[in-house]
């Protein structure tokens, strides 16, 4: 990997560029949606494990309500790229200032099903232990799992959403249900980090 002197940090982003997508190839890439939007994958190193960053969303929102999310949103006209996009929307649900994130590369671009949003997430290093300023608006709080922990609550579950039954993966943590476009993030980099 690298030599002895660097960092756990500078291990996990040389590891991460091998595997994740170029940033800027995966804006390029064609997704099933009516409106992009952009969600930061932050990830961090505690307790020498990688944890990833999510909000848990208002219950009384219009979309996605009650949901665990990677923070993001829509793009804007104002926005230079979807890699801004998720940056932006990053601090402006959690505080995250863009200049604390290394952008490392992106995933999958995936749609929402129900919604109509062409997701594409990109996946930034942050440091540990950072305060978390909520967006009163839209999350209700944010959730640090480790990858340890999230690998081991995968499972497929049976879900009922508007009153139709499917079968879908899942990941489930201190009870704490992700499922949808987030859980199919998830697996793209848990995949690729196997």
């Amino acid at each position: 990997m690298s030599s002895a002197s660097s960092s756990p940090r500078a291990e996990l982003a040389a590891s991460l560029r091998e595997v994740l997508l170029d940033p800027v190839d995966a804006a390029r890439l064609e997704v099933h949606g009516r409106t992009d939007a952009a969600v930061l994958v932050p990830l961090f190193i505690a307790g020498g494990d990688v944890h990833a960053v999510f909000t848990k969303r208002r219950d009384d929102l219009r979309r996605h309500a009650g949901e665990i999310s990677f923070p993001g949103g829509r793009e804007d006209d104002t926005d230079r790229d979807l890699t801004h996009t998720a940056l932006r929307e990053a601090h402006e649900e959690i505080g995250l200032e863009p200049d604390a994130v290394e952008i490392v590369g992106a995933l999958q671009p995936t749609p929402t099903i129900a919604t109509g949003y062409s997701v594409y997430p990109f996946v930034g290093l942050i440091e540990p232990g950072l305060e978390w300023i909520l967006s009163a608006r839209e999350v209700e709080n944010v959730l640090e799992f480790s990858l340890p922990d999230l690998r081991a609550g995968y499972r497929r579950e049976r879900l009922l959403r508007r009153g139709i039954p499917f079968r879908t993966d899942v990941y489930v943590v201190d009870d704490q249900l992700i499922w949808g476009a987030t859980a199919r993030i998830l697996g793209d980099l848990m995949d690729r980090l196997a």
